[in-house]
């Protein structure tokens, strides 16, 4: 498939298809033309190149692990001890994003449904425990949400 027809079916742009042709993550040929033509994996490798992308991977740490993936599919090999230590940074970044998105979503959450049972007045207040976890506290308290930049 030529790389209009790429960029239609995953949502890119051409110039984004090219992007990722110039960091190493993906690959075409060329036709008679010397038009782009991409093999039937390239809509996977794409949607997967994406994904890893809105977990806030890099491209060059895309680039180490795609060798390694293919169908969603962890291909065991023996990468580098400087890719396993890239990785690693990643994984720790990924996991502090996680717990960060959580603490928010459960603040939205309490925030959404504080909102919907209030009696007319100031509804909420979404407060912190001990623990960091975050719920609501008090019917007729100000509200405060405790939403936080990742």
């Amino acid at each position: 498939m030529r790389i209009g027809e790429l960029a239609d079916r995953t949502g890119s742009s051409p110039r984004l298809l090219r992007y990722y042709e110039e960091q190493g993550l993906l690959s075409s040929g060329r036709d008679a033309n010397g038009y782009r033509v991409y093999g039937d994996g390239a809509v996977g490798r794409v949607q997967q190149i994406r994904g890893l992308l809105e977990s806030g991977i890099p491209t060059r740490i895309i680039r180490d692990m795609l060798p390694c993936l293919r169908a969603g599919e962890l291909l065991l090999d023996t990468p580098s001890p400087d890719a396993l230590r890239r990785l690693t940074e990643v994984k720790e970044a990924l996991e502090r994003r996680i717990a960060c998105l959580s603490r928010n979503h459960a603040a939205i959450s309490a925030y959404l449904a504080a909102s919907v049972e209030g009696d007319g007045g100031d509804p909420h207040r979404v407060d912190s425990d001990e623990n960091g976890e975050q719920g609501l506290r008090s019917a007729r308290e100000p509200t405060v949400v405790g939403v936080e930049a990742h």
